[in-house]
């Protein structure tokens, strides 16, 4: 028993021995590395503070319906006066009689079009050409990610292909084509009239982008009513939830800009212009930066007022947001990182030629790791942060400072040219 416990503390002991070594030996290289890197890259750095506000619009809400509604416009999508925004059935019945009266009018449609082309060679070619190009932009929206127009394209490759089945198929003549367009004809007449009293259209009133999200903000938000509100009223706007309208049919927004209400520190406030352009950053669901109009610069209130931005842009795309936090940027610095540590200020004496006396310059820059030997790299200085510095590097050609490279940021007695020896 006492032998096998010998050998275990032998054993624990050798372990223990082995893993000092180990460490002991990473200390010693770490402490006396003769120089240490790292590499360059690419950084924006912006001057910002951030922005938490509201987004505000002109905008009228579409009475609540009562039924099953569907919604016959996308979001965003521009809509004209008298222009139908959404259908609403009595019942289910209805909804099923609406479905079939655009498969009828698409097939009532494509045989018009087999009629009136007359099985002509040339009819057929184009055919086959809009049906090759049909399915090219299709594949070619799959293999993007892009969906947002796939149901149409979907719908325009089954339309030419039926289009070349009804106008060139086998065994079918003009008469066929005719009198099967006189029974899709009769049989629409027949579904309209019964669906005529069970569904109603909701139009559009006014032109705008049609928008289905109603949050109860439309009232409370508008092009006049925010001019009036303080940090107080709108923090309370913000932390408040409006009551929302079950049922609707969705709004549209009338004008052609759209507003972002924020709260800002006084100090950053005061760096603004009524009148002038400020850049902000949104990101989330809308990543975009917008250059956007400042408004109106309230009176402080404590230590913050709140300001007004404006632009026209990005309406379509902006329809469904309402809280958003942006960057406000006030200025942006793009260069190449490095450390502080691996700056430096070089000393060089020369001899004028013209004057014949020796004449001694200061150059900023850092040293580059180049296949074991130091470049010096001249750089000036953009920004400073709080352990690092964005520069940009000074002159053309091999030797300027690029991203990627390998800057020394610890050594000693550093030259230009020098064999670095780990």
């Amino acid at each position: 028993m006492k032998q096998g416990k010998s050998l275990i503390t032998f054993v624990i002991l050798a372990i223990f021995a082995v893993l000092c070594i180990y460490f002991g030996y990473y200390v010693y290289q770490a402490v006396n590395e003769p120089y240490h890197t790292t590499l360059v890259y690419s950084y924006t750095a912006d001057d910002s503070v951030e922005a938490d506000g509201l987004l505000a619009r002109q905008e009228t809400v579409f009475p609540v319906q009562s039924g099953i509604v569907e919604l016959t416009r996308s979001e965003g999508e521009k809509v004209g006066v008298g222009q139908t925004v959404a259908l609403v059935y009595q019942n289910t019945q209805a909804q099923a009689d609406q479905a079939q009266i655009q498969a009828l009018i698409q097939e009532i449609e494509l045989l018009e079009y087999a009629v009136g082309q007359g099985g002509s060679t040339a009819s057929a070619a184009r055919l086959d050409e809009d049906i090759l190009q049909d399915i090219v932009s299709l594949r070619a929206s799959a293999a993007l990610g892009d969906y947002g127009d796939l149901e149409d394209q979907v719908r325009t490759v089954k339309s030419d292909i039926l289009r070349r089945g009804y106008t060139y198929g086998d065994e079918i003549t003009a008469g066929d084509l005719t009198a099967r367009l006189q029974e899709l004809r009769g049989q629409l007449a027949d579904v309209n009239q019964r669906s005529s009293s069970a569904t109603t259209r909701v139009t559009a009133s006014q032109a705008g982008y049609f928008s289905s999200l109603v949050d109860g903000y439309e009232t409370l938000l508008t092009p006049d009513s925010i001019l009036q509100l303080t940090p107080s009223s709108l923090q309370s706007l913000m932390d408040s939830a409006p009551a929302q309208e079950t049922g609707s049919t969705g709004k549209l927004i009338l004008s052609d800009r759209w507003y972002f209400i924020v709260n800002l520190p006084v100090d950053a406030a005061q760096r603004l212009t009524p009148g002038e352009t400020a850049l902000l950053r949104f990101s989330g669901d809308f990543s975009q930066d917008v250059d956007m109009t400042v408004v109106q610069i309230g009176q402080p209130e404590g230590e913050q007022c709140t300001v007004v931005f404006s632009s026209d842009r990005y309406l379509s795309q902006t329809t469904l947001l309402r809280r958003q936090t942006a960057q406000l940027i006030f200025e942006s610095w793009s260069g190449l990182r490095i450390p502080k540590t691996a700056l430096r200020l070089v000393e060089e004496t020369y001899t004028d030629e013209e004057t014949g006396q020796e004449v001694t310059q200061t150059r900023l820059g850092v040293y580059a790791l180049v296949n074991r030997r130091t470049e010096f790299k001249e750089v000036e200085v953009l920004m400073e942060g709080s352990d690092y510095y964005v520069v940009s590097p000074v002159g053309t050609g091999r030797r300027i400072l690029r991203a990627g490279d390998e800057v020394i940021t610890q050594a000693t007695g550093l030259e230009d040219g020098q064999l670095l020896i780990e």
